[in-house]
């Protein structure tokens, strides 16, 4: 299926890595010019040589997409590259393990650093992006959120973080000012993803016999998910036949979460 978003610019926060990486090798596929952004110098690297291999242009921003003042750097250099943005991928999170189980354990900074982490560096580089996408009366916004953003059951700073990102989702896909410029907004709320080099792989590195007997028993497909699962999910989204999906949460889980 042609997407029909060849030659269209997007940027992907966390695109180094997991889901991010997916996500951004997905959109190059379709033809997109991919601008990633991440903290890990190799990770980065070697994506944006995967990226260019596809035959797009492809960018790889070495920075915290936590801080406000490299989001501001961020956008100046896709600025002086490119001038302009037609798809954002808000993937930079986390935090669903951070912090203690005993909740009055924790201090101020774990429940304002998630928050940072996850809702608040999605509403500055959308913020960011919101002229361009104006300016060309076409924009894609997808924030990849969690189950836990829309249901019950991981740390509450983790599902405060998520619902917040899916609110505003939700909030700017209302905004008639917005939309009626060609700019869609959308979550993806992915449920457990075998991400290398984190807390699922750990654990089935440890003990891949017995990760695998939990995961049949565990999951409704027997099986976690996978970032490329999630990311055609994405690039549908932000594809220009998903034109009139706009203020969804599309879960991706295999069936797990208990929401309708």
């Amino acid at each position: 299926m042609d997407l029909g978003i060849g030659g269209k610019y997007a940027f992907i926060t966390g695109g180094s890595h997991g889901i991010g990486r997916a996500i951004a090798i997905a959109l190059a596929d379709e033809g997109c010019h991919v601008a990633i952004c991440g903290r890990k110098k190799g990770w980065l690297d070697q994506t944006v040589a995967d990226l260019a291999s596809r035959g797009v242009d492809a960018i790889g921003i070495q920075a915290d997409a936590t801080d406000p003042a490299e989001i501001k750097r961020m956008f100046r250099q896709l600025e002086e590259r490119w001038g302009t943005l037609h798809i954002l991928v808000n993937n930079v999170g986390g935090g669903g393990r951070w912090g203690n189980e005993t909740v009055e354990e924790n201090g101020d900074e774990v429940w304002q650093e998630v928050f940072d982490k996850n809702a608040m560096a999605a509403v500055r580089c959308t913020t960011a992006a919101i002229p361009w996408m104006k300016a060309q009366q076409w924009g894609r916004v997808v924030t990849i959120t969690s189950i836990y953003g829309r249901e019950g059951g991981g740390r509450p700073w983790f599902n405060m973080a998520k619902a917040a990102q899916t609110s505003l989702m939700k909030c700017l896909g209302l905004n008639r000012s917005l939309v009626r410029e060609g700019i869609t907004f959308n979550s993806v709320a992915p449920g457990p993803i075998l991400i290398p080099e984190t807390g699922w792989d750990e654990e089935r590195r440890r003990d891949p016999e017995e990760f695998d007997r939990r995961a049949r028993e565990q999951f409704t497909l027997g099986r976690l998910g996978t970032p490329e699962e999630v990311a055609s999910v994405v690039a549908f989204l932000c594809s220009q036949k998903a034109s009139l999906v706009n203020g969804a949460s599309v879960v991706v889980d295999g069936g797990e979460s208990r929401a309708f």
